[in-house]
């Protein structure tokens, strides 16, 4: 992740600790942005007794709901420290998660190979011949990685056919937006770049805002770890 990215979540994980919000844990995971849009837990396979790593977790709650709700063994990894506070201080005793503060790269390197993958909107937010390597080389054969990520934005930008980031904002109501780096691509790169690195793509659907007038698109990619040679 860039430094821009690393003090843009920073920034975000401190306003909503001094606002003192946490969104609270969900029936269903919402890979968009929008209820009742698109599959939930179901696409991530059997979760119970399964080792889970989530990628960019921000305040812990989608991992606690796979742990209640699945009973998953999930790793919380998130590399903004404010955002990792907030997951700590409400659900630091969950049983089932693990929150762990750092780079998620760093951390595949000494981990035990996870069963499943997943990330609700921050994959994007780091190159992905840096980290879709690192996916591969820690997740055993056949493992799912699933994630949603920015396809058409609210300027009804789409997305780009080369791998390069591109400014991005995050809103929050009466604040400033935040600038944030993106790689924002087409379906057919993504899917070219999981191949390339060991993934075999199983599905890519977009996801539409359900209201008229919002050009907003999120990506769901659909991905397993192909068989090691």
């Amino acid at each position: 992740m860039s430094t821009t990215n690393q003090e843009s979540w920073a920034r975000y994980g401190q306003i909503q600790l001094d606002r003192g919000y946490l969104p609270p844990v969900p029936e269903q995971i919402r890979w968009g942005f929008w209820d009742g849009v698109g599959p939930g837990d179901e696409v991530l396979g059997p979760l119970a007794g399964r080792l889970v790593l989530d990628i960019g977790s921000g305040p812990g709650h989608h991992a606690v709901h796979l742990a209640r709700a699945h009973g998953a063994l999930v790793d919380a990894t998130e590399l903004s420290p404010t955002q990792h506070e907030r997951a700590v201080h409400q659900f630091g005793d969950e049983r089932g998660v693990r929150f762990v503060l750092g780079n998620v790269v760093d951390h595949l390197s000494q981990a035990a190979p996870y069963e499943v993958a997943y990330a609700i909107g921050t994959l994007a937010c780091a190159d992905p011949h840096y980290l879709l390597p690192a996916l591969r080389d820690g997740l055993i054969a056949g493992a799912p990685l699933v994630f949603s990520v920015l396809h058409t934005n609210l300027h009804d930008q789409g997305p780009s056919s080369a791998v390069t980031p591109r400014q991005e904002i995050i809103r929050i109501r009466g604040q400033e937006p935040i600038p944030v780096q993106m790689w924002v691509l087409t379906s057919q790169l993504w899917e070219d770049l999981l191949v390339d690195y060991g993934f075999r793509v199983e599905a890519i659907d977009l996801l539409q805002a359900p209201e008229a007038g919002n050009p907003v698109v999120v990506q769901l990619i659909r991905a397993r770890r192909a068989s090691r040679t």
